[in-house]
């Protein structure tokens, strides 16, 4: 009877391969994953306002054509717009970068920056000898040249909109009847924004090109002193609107065609005040 029975055998499955499966490899990656989101949002929260704007404006606008994201000449935190209260610190790293030239002290007296209601103003004041522009024309010296090149790499680097005035002394042209002061302040603002758009700033970016002759001395007492005769670069707020009083388009005032026959419309006057 015992040499009959049958040995059963049972094999047990073990559990023990189940560990090396892939599922706590996915679990893994999304936890890495949301700590990682997790310190990008503390750290946005902690950065700046300028940087803050301008990862957002990438996130809208990946191509970067947006405003508040970057640009080819500079990264996304360069690009922020600035505001009245960032002015000043673009005033200060401009002066650091202007330092870079030579003979910069004798020259800083000849550079005045300040912060408007229109925005950032730059100003390249003459010397009697002449500093920025051959005198009587609008020949750019070397000295020009190297500094809007400096000013330009820094300006283009933001989005906001640039206006370039041309100013001259009151000392006329003896021997001219068809060039004077405003055709020289004219000249003289566009010589400098040609040499700006070949230096760093994106060709719209200048808005405005004023030519002001003598009409907005900066010394009035003294009207042939040489710091009358400058250059002024005004980096505007965004959102500033040019100044309509000195826009135009060149083409004249729209006139009325009447029918024939229909009488032209007379402005009545206004009743007088009686006499006391």
């Amino acid at each position: 009877m015992a040499d009959d029975q049958q040995i059963i055998i049972i094999k047990k499955k073990s559990g023990h391969a189940g560990h090396h499966g892939g599922a706590w490899k996915v679990a893994y990656a999304d936890f890495v994953t949301a700590m990682m989101a997790l310190f990008i949002v503390l750290w946005l929260m902690n950065s700046s306002k300028p940087i803050q704007e301008a990862v957002g404006g990438y996130f809208r606008d990946p191509n970067g054509t947006a405003q508040k994201t970057g640009t080819r000449l500079g990264g996304a935190g360069d690009a922020a717009a600035l505001k009245k209260e960032d002015m000043s610190k673009l005033k200060e790293d401009l002066m650091k970068a202007m330092q870079k030239l030579a003979n910069f002290d004798k020259l800083q007296k000849l550079i005045e920056m300040t912060v408007t209601p229109e925005g950032l103003r730059i100003e390249l004041m003459e010397d009697p000898k002449g500093t920025f522009f051959e005198n009587g024309s609008a020949q750019p010296t070397e000295l020009l040249q190297s500094l809007v090149k400096i000013l330009s790499v820094e300006v283009g680097k933001l989005p906001n909109s640039i206006s370039i005035e041309g100013h001259t002394d009151s000392t006329q042209y003896s021997n001219s009847k068809s060039y004077g002061n405003w055709e020289l302040s004219t000249d003289r603002a566009n010589t400098a924004r040609r040499l700006m758009e070949t230096s760093g700033i994106r060709p719209d970016q200048v808005v405005q090109v004023r030519g002001y002759a003598d009409r907005n001395l900066r010394k009035p007492t003294q009207p042939t002193d040489a710091s009358n005769r400058r250059i002024t670069v005004i980096v505007q707020y965004m959102g500033v609107a040019p100044d309509p009083t000195i826009m135009s388009n060149g083409s004249l005032p729209k006139v009325v065609q009447l029918s024939p026959g229909v009488p032209s419309p007379v402005k009545k006057p206004s009743a007088a005040a009686p006499k006391p």
